[in-house]
Formats: structure tokens, sequence, C-alpha cells
């Protein structure tokens, strides 16, 4: 049996969410592999990752060009190489577990782990194949450290493979396979029975309307957005989420109760049913998959 290892790190959810989900498809559809997935930051260093995560999420919240400031300043420059050399001394941590794992196949959905194990590779210290799935729509060059040693790229678009070509890496190492996504989202719903579970009525057009979660997305914009959409028109109906951002929540349904639309306008929490939720939706709006010179806008 071939063992497959999946790293993901907890900078939002993304990581985790695409390595559950290549995890989910081979245990379906592979029998004779093992995997098993880890968060290469928790692993490495549980006190990093804990400050590390914690100061990710303070700056998304409360000051996003913070964040936006840090990620296009980690593309090259001192912060980028202030970080790739943290992920080689953290990558001798990291050996303790492959060398116990074995694994013929690394799969990495972060950066991190990309960069931790293909200097590894590099040392002569594993021999694994190593996949990097670029969990951006846009490229970013800390996905490249370590390229030379990294046997797989799979991305989002045709834009990001031309922009690995043009850094050198060879065409046959990198594959347009979009981001990996849940099943679910490929699977029928009934919408009929959708619709009467959320009180909506057939005939007018959904909005489904992503508040940013837990980190909120700007939220006087996110805000402002919202209600120019409950204006627009009363034949629209509007899905809004907030995630686990209680205090999105509350705004959103005082934004609700004063424009006295309670009967078109539903507002959620978190929710698992995301996948039926779109199968209804007209228009999803959400926030910016990155804030760097080549935005693209996620759906």
């Amino acid at each position: 049996m071939k063992n497959i290892l999946i790293f993901y790190a907890s900078y939002g959810g993304g990581h985790l969410n695409a390595a559950k989900s290549i995890n989910e498809y081979i245990l379906e559809n592979h029998k004779d592999y093992n995997t098993e997935l880890i968060d290469c930051m928790k692993y490495v260093n549980k006190t990093v990752e804990k400050v590390t995560t914690a100061a990710y999420r303070e700056a998304a919240k409360k000051a996003p060009w913070v964040w936006g400031r840090i990620y296009n300043d980690s593309q090259k420059g001192p912060l980028a190489h202030l970080s790739t050399r943290a992920n080689i001394i953290m990558a001798i941590k990291l050996l303790k577990l492959l060398r116990e794992k074995k694994p013929d196949l690394i799969i990495s959905t972060h950066p991190f782990s990309s960069q931790m194990c293909s200097y590894l590779k590099r040392k002569g210290k594993i021999t694994a194949k190593i996949a990097t799935i670029m969990t951006d729509f846009a490229p970013h060059d800390q996905w490249l450290v370590g390229s030379d040693f990294t046997d797989f790229y799979f991305v989002a678009n045709d834009k990001m493979k031309d922009y690995l070509l043009q850094k050198g890496i060879d065409e046959n190492r990198v594959f347009i396979t979009g981001i990996p996504l849940s099943k679910r989202f490929l699977q029928k719903y009934d919408r009929a029975e959708i619709l009467r579970q959320y009180n909506l009525q057939e005939g007018k057009k959904i909005v489904l309307f992503f508040g940013g979660g837990e980190f909120g997305l700007g939220k006087s914009k996110t805000f402002s957005i919202f209600e120019s959409l409950i204006e627009l028109s009363n034949d629209i109906q509007i899905i809004a989420i907030s995630g686990k951002n209680e205090k999105m929540k509350t705004k959103f349904e005082e934004v609700v109760a004063k424009n006295n639309v309670s009967d078109r306008v539903k507002v959620l929490s978190f929710t698992n049913q995301v996948p039926e939720l779109m199968s209804i939706s007209d228009l999803v709006v959400t926030k910016p998959g990155r804030n760097d010179h080549n935005r693209k806008f996620s759906c």
C-alpha cells in the first residue's frame, strides 16, 4: 500500500478544505493508498503556529490592509527571505515525521510545507514525490521556493500556468485543474425542497452573499454592499452568510429589520449547506481571493 501525506496550514480555511477534498477523492477512488492529513505548522512548532495564526486572524479581521501588505511583501525582499529561512529551520523538525511515515507522495496545499519538503529533498533527506496544490487564483512566488525539487504543480487557471512557465518550471510538471473542492458541489439537489426549507419563492432571482466569515471583508464595505443589494429590487431574494462572525450576523439582522425585508432576505451563521445554497443561486457575492496586482475573484 502506498502512503500519501497531505499537508496544510491553518491560515484561513481554504488550504484545509482543499486538503480535505483531495483526501476524500483518494479514499473513495484509490483503495490501495493510505492517506493522512497533517497541519504542518502545528506539527513543527505549536507555539509558532498558535501565535502566527492568531496574528493572521487579527490582521485579517481588524486591519485587512496590513495583511494585504504582508502578503505582497512576502513575495520578494527581506520578508520573503526571512520566511524561507524560517521554513528551512522548521524543516528539520518535519523530517522526523517524514522518516516515521515514509510517504511515497507528499501533497501540499500551503507554500510553507512545500518549501520545507523541497528543502529536505534538495538535501537528500527524502525521496518522495512532491505535489504542490496552489490554492490561490493568482501566483505568488512563495509557492515557487524550491521549485527545482517539486515534482508537480496544480494551478487554478491558465494564467497561473503561464506564470510558472515564465519562471522556468517545465510545462510537463504544471497541470491546470482548478482548486480542489468537495464532490458535494457536483451533486444534483432538489431545488423546490431547498426553497421550501428557507422559505424562498420560485421565480425570483437569488443572491448568495458571503460576508467574509470569521474575518470579515472590511466590514463597512460589506454592509454597504449588502444594503445596496437589498435596495436594488424587491424581486431579489438574498441569503446572507456571516459564518462564525456573530457580530456580522447581528449587523446583517439589523439591516434586514431596518429595511423590513425578512420575507426575502435570510441571514445564516455558519452552515454546511453551501453546495445546496449555491445550486439554487443566480449570483454569488464573496470576498476576493487575494489582494495583489493580479487580483482574481472567487465565487
